[in-house]
């Protein structure tokens, strides 16, 4: 393939971005490929997870144009360009039973409808390759669920003149992929990694509940190596300053250990126009053959 090669990572909040492929799509833009992230909604209902910035009054007032401007110093640490689709965060609805969604949110948006939006942007765009969320959202938050159910939409869509024809010129991608980060393999090497060191490990508790989410293993067809780009994955996590706790677990993990155990990210293959060989380590693997 002679043409610059086009990949668009689908996600739901500002921050989903940085927390999963974010490594990825720094080795991608390192060999010239032009990445563009598209965000689902503006997460102006997430709720502030860094204790250091909890009950800041400007924060909780502003909180959308917060997110925004933690998005953007985001993008540039990644050197992705990056798309806002304008649909209003769902929230995490918590209790039992669980509270209806908020009105006009993201998570009530009629699937075909909404899916339009992003038909649109894949069209401009033209990628070749798409990542998103598995059909649990990779956890059950109604936007993340959405997200998936959006993507299959377009991806399927973009390419048929006779769906959304105000939508701009056909384009077809060839390949879409789930993330898939938090594998139960993945954790427990990390886990035991630590112990072995004799340190402290994250993961304890939540290897102990991990059934307790029943998240049955998925099947990981690529696993893209990117080592070398985790410190920029974490510089722009921390970027993201209201929704992650510089002291927290995520960082909780020396970064030698990383490199040395789970040197990857991981992802599912969903769909596919081009002929592959699984496993992969590469997300354009066969397009660029072709």
């Amino acid at each position: 393939m002679t043409e610059q090669l086009r990949l668009m990572a689908v996600h739901a909040h500002p921050d989903d971005e940085s927390s999963k492929g974010a490594a990825t799509m720094a080795k991608y833009v390192s060999e010239g490929v032009d990445v563009l992230v598209a965000t689902c909604t503006g997460g102006e209902r997430g709720s502030v997870l860094n204790p250091k910035l909890q009950g800041d009054p400007y924060i909780e007032e502003h909180i959308h144009e917060v997110r925004a401007k933690e998005m953007d110093e985001a993008r540039q640490i990644l050197g992705v360009r990056q798309s806002w689709l304008g649909f209003v965060d769902s929230g995490l609805p918590e209790g039992d039973p669980l509270p209806p969604l908020p009105e006009g949110c993201f998570g009530l948006q009629d699937v075909d409808e909404a899916a339009g939006a992003l038909v649109k942007l894949i069209r401009e765009f033209r990628p070749h390759v798409m990542t998103t969320y598995d059909e649990n959202g990779g956890y059950p938050h109604p936007d993340h669920i959405m997200t998936h159910k959006i993507s299959m939409v377009a991806f399927d869509a973009a390419g048929d003149p006779e769906r959304y024809p105000g939508a701009g010129e056909p384009w077809t991608p060839l390949k879409l992929y789930y993330n898939q980060g938090f594998s139960k393999p993945r954790t427990i090497a990390l886990h035991e990694a630590l112990l072995a060191r004799g340190l402290e490990s994250p993961y304890e508790e939540w290897l102990k509940r991990w059934d307790e989410f029943a998240r049955p293993e998925r099947n990981i067809s690529t696993q893209v190596p990117c080592g070398e780009f985790f410190e920029i994955r974490d510089k722009a996590l921390l970027a993201h300053a209201t929704q992650i706790d510089p002291d927290g677990p995520w960082f909780h993990v020396p970064m030698d250990i990383q490199r040395e155990i789970w040197p990857t990210e991981d992802y599912e293959l969903a769909k596919s126009r081009v002929d592959v060989s699984l496993p992969e380590d590469d997300l354009f693997a066969g397009v660029r053959e072709s």
